[in-house]
């Protein structure tokens, strides 16, 4: 490993959101893909050859390999933890994509395991690095609203089931909107408003069984194991409060409805599920939304592990960090306790919230030398 110049990466995992990784990690100048594994070599062998990455198999193509200082861990949620687990005791870097893990355990021992190693954890979602939710940020911070009061977050649909071609563990442990969706809202109220304190929510389920509508499974059916809506609220260290609708269960399309309402305006975030789009902005007294344009870089998903990669060699915190990830999954997790217990839950783990990318952070410039 070098202790300069790009950064090296391997993927664990060829599914569908490999693809959209690939095309951003393989066009930053500061990171290079040297190796991909996937339980599935061949899957792994395709993706290789689409995006000429020199090595690839199984898992331990990955994990053996020298040059691998960041582990982009792409696997099913049920596998997060054990993949990530393995790269740090190869004494990787990880990267996974959400949630952290499925339970706190899991997830704090990951937490120990990684900081007994001296590697860092990074997880998903990246997207509050983007430009839409990054202008934003700076927006609330230099007061443009007063002061950050309540907010409000939707996000409903039918379901993935309509376009993705593999959909079954997307209804279960793990997943489920709340697990699948919920980290890109709550994410980014942690941002604003800082750290939960305690959660209440309730959910339901609205069929047992779902059908798959495209790809070469299309007709089949799988069973859907975790509620497929979810109506929480949060109250938030500074005693702000928070009431969001994660929902598979609505004819009803509305993603990306986030809202903060201050002492001297609300504002309406960008989709937290993305990294770009302009921000409006209804002040006391007026009528109308004022649009803002975002300001800042738009590359999507493998921006986290550059920013990553960067804070390495510049020997800095990173901001998409592991404590974060594992701050949410927490609160996830006493979300669903509260729809079992029908009673208010505490989040005992806390987070801070990251600083503001400059306005200038650019994912294409070559920063690290050769």
């Amino acid at each position: 490993m070098s202790a300069r110049g790009p950064v090296g990466v391997g993927l664990i995992g060829a599914g569908v959101i490999s693809k959209e990784y690939l095309d951003n990690l393989t066009s930053f100048p500061d990171v290079k893909v040297v190796a991909i594994g996937d339980m599935f070599p061949e899957a792994a062998r395709t993706r290789a050859e689409q995006y000429g990455i020199p090595v690839y198999g199984d898992v331990g193509a990955v994990l053996d390999h020298p040059e691998v200082e960041i582990v982009v861990n792409l696997t099913i949620p049920a596998a997060h933890v054990e993949v990530a687990t393995r790269a740090v005791e190869a004494g990787k870097h990880v990267w996974s994509e959400k949630p952290f893990s499925l339970d706190r355990e899991s997830g704090r021992g990951l937490l120990k395991a990684a900081d007994a190693a001296g590697v860092r954890l990074g997880c998903a979602p990246d997207t509050f690095l983007g430009a839409g939710l990054q202008t934003a940020f700076r927006m609330i911070q230099r007061g443009d609203i007063g002061t950050p009061l309540t907010a409000l977050t939707l996000m409903q649909s039918p379901g993935p089931e309509s376009w993705h071609p593999n959909p079954a563990f997307l209804f279960q442990e793990g997943a489920g909107p709340l697990f699948d969706i919920g980290p890109y809202y709550l994410t980014t109220l942690v941002q604003v408003l800082g750290p939960i304190r305690r959660v209440a929510a309730l959910g339901s389920k609205s069929r047992e069984v779902r059908v798959i509508g495209s790809g070469p499974k299309a007709g089949e059916e799988f069973s859907v194991t975790v509620p497929t809506h979810v109506s929480a609220m949060a109250e938030f260290e500074g005693e702000t409060s928070a009431q969001s609708v994660f929902s598979f269960d609505s004819a009803l399309k509305r993603a990306g409805f986030v809202e903060i309402a201050g002492t001297e305006a609300t504002i309406a975030l960008p989709d937290p599920n993305m990294f770009h789009g302009d921000i409006s902005i209804c002040r006391l007294g007026d009528d109308e939304w004022t649009t803002v344009p975002s300001v800042g870089s738009t590359a999507s998903r493998g921006a986290g592990v550059l920013e990553m990669a960067r804070a390495i060699r510049e020997g800095r915190p990173h901001r998409a960090q592991g404590e974060l990830a594992f701050h949410v999954l927490d609160a996830m997790v006493a979300m669903s306790e509260s729809i079992e217990t029908r009673s208010f839950v505490e989040v005992e783990s806390t987070a801070l919230a990251a600083p503001a990318l400059p306005e200038d952070w650019d994912p294409t410039a070559r920063t690290l030398g050769a």
